[in-house]
């Protein structure tokens, strides 16, 4: 009889591992850039999920000198503040936050189309 209650497994979570490294901090580690189409072929990028203790309008003002674009800060009630920017500049508002070190390339994700 004991061999058999060797062989029973136990209860098993397969989801332990999951709740264990998220550990309820979501996607708080990430910062999440997306494009929103406007009308016709007008687009608009938002860049989410920055950390609170950079300057929202210093990252900002490089971001329109670098890329020739226009943009704005916005504060939104569940998200916090959002970088806008006019155009599709997902991949250039990307190697930008790396590059000025900002944010690590792993911890960028990019959304849309």
């Amino acid at each position: 009889m004991s061999d058999l209650d060797a062989q029973i497994p136990t209860a098993f979570d397969p989801f332990a591992e999951a709740n264990a490294d998220n550990s309820g901090a979501g996607s708080k580690d990430y910062v999440h850039i997306r494009i929103q189409q406007r009308n016709g072929r007008k687009s608009l990028t938002t860049v989410q999920g920055l950390k609170k203790e950079f300057s929202y309008n210093k990252i900002l003002k490089d971001l329109k000198k670098d890329f020739c674009c226009n943009g704005t800060v916005v504060q939104d009630p569940e998200l916090g503040q959002v970088i806008q920017l006019q155009g599709d500049q997902r991949k250039n508002v990307s190697a930008f936050l790396v590059q000025a070190g900002i944010v690590k390339k792993e911890h960028i994700k990019i959304h849309g189309f």
